[in-house]
Order: structure tokens, then sequence, then C-alpha cells
């Protein structure tokens, strides 16, 4: 996919790459063709993934926190779903080829902090737990889900709520996982 210079400076434009890693990113040729794959659909119809992480970051925008957390939910916000375009959708799923899987071998090329790039390959997970447990009714299988999450994340559950919460305010996504979540977080959270 060619891009014009208006693409990128709409890029530029949109999502005001703060760092210099948010720079980076928007010149990786790879990653600019991930942010303008997509479609209007269900959960998105704002289509394309640049306009989606837009919205994220203005939910970003409106929480009260510290500059650090910031600057990290925001790199997740770039790379989040920026590779769905790679993403193969068979059935049965294959997970090794889930795009947040994707997107954490790209980011991997730019940081090694194992938090941020779990919160990148899991950043649907809870969605994916609840949609077993209410949805597909396996209650059993979503519960190993979640206490697989959970360990995972460990102190970084805060972190992966609050992208989750910025992630599924958008579009005209189901709010029943956000709600759900909330609750298993204020549980465990002291």
């Amino acid at each position: 996919m060619e891009l014009t210079k208006t693409d990128i400076s709409c890029l530029e434009k949109n999502l005001k790459p703060e760092t210099d890693l948010e720079q980076a990113l928007l010149n990786d040729p790879d990653f600019k063709v991930g942010l303008f794959w997509g479609l209007p659909r269900y959960g998105h119809p704002e289509g394309e993934v640049h306009k989606h992480i837009k919205e994220v970051l203005d939910n970003i925008d409106q929480l009260d926190i510290d500059a650090n957390t910031r600057e990290k939910l925001r790199l997740v916000a770039f790379v989040h779903d920026t590779f769905k375009y790679v993403e193969e959708k068979t059935i049965p799923r294959d997970w090794t080829r889930h795009h947040g899987v994707f997107a954490r071998q790209f980011l991997q090329k730019y940081v090694s902090d194992e938090s941020l790039l779990n919160l990148v390959e899991y950043h649907d997970e809870a969605y994916y737990i609840w949609r077993l447990i209410h949805l597909y009714h396996k209650p059993m299988e979503g519960g190993e889900r979640l206490e697989h999450l959970l360990n995972l994340l460990g102190d970084d559950l805060m972190l992966y709520f609050l992208f989750f919460k910025c992630d599924t305010q958008t579009g005209d996504k189901n709010q029943a996982p956000l709600k759900w979540f909330d609750k298993i977080v204020q549980e465990v959270l002291p």
C-alpha cells in the first residue's frame, strides 16, 4: 500500500506523537500500513485502525493518571490493533496468529519491558474470557483463562484494566465485558 503525504500528515495530526518512540512507530512502513487497515464494522464503526487509536488516546486523556502511566497507555494504544491486517481468522482459531501476538513481536524491536509486551499481546483477553463465560457458557474454561491472565499481569492489573477500559469505551462496543471485568478488578485489588 502506497501512502500519500496527505495520509502521513493525517496520522501526525490525529495521533499527535508525543515521544520519540511514538514518532518512530509512525515512521515504520509496516506499522503505517496497519494504521490504514479496516472498514466500518460492529465494534469499530470508525473503520480504519488509526481512527480507533485516536478514540483510545482521547479516552486516555480523560484519565487522572501520572505521566509514566499515560506514556505506557499511549504506547499500547498505538500498537494494540495495528497488526490486525496480518491476522488470520481461521476456525478453529490459531491464537499464535492473533494480532496481539504480531503487535508484541513488532514492539519487541523497540522495547524490552515485559509488562508492556504482555499488555499488548493480551489486550483483548478479558473480552475473550467474558465471552467464554457469558456467551458460550463455559465458566470452567473462562475461569482458567482468567486465572492465567491475573497471574500473568500481577502488579500490572490496574494498568491492564485502564487500557481495557479506554479500548472498550470506543465505537459501539458492548460494555458488558468492561462492567464484568471492573467487578473482577475490584475483588482482586485492595
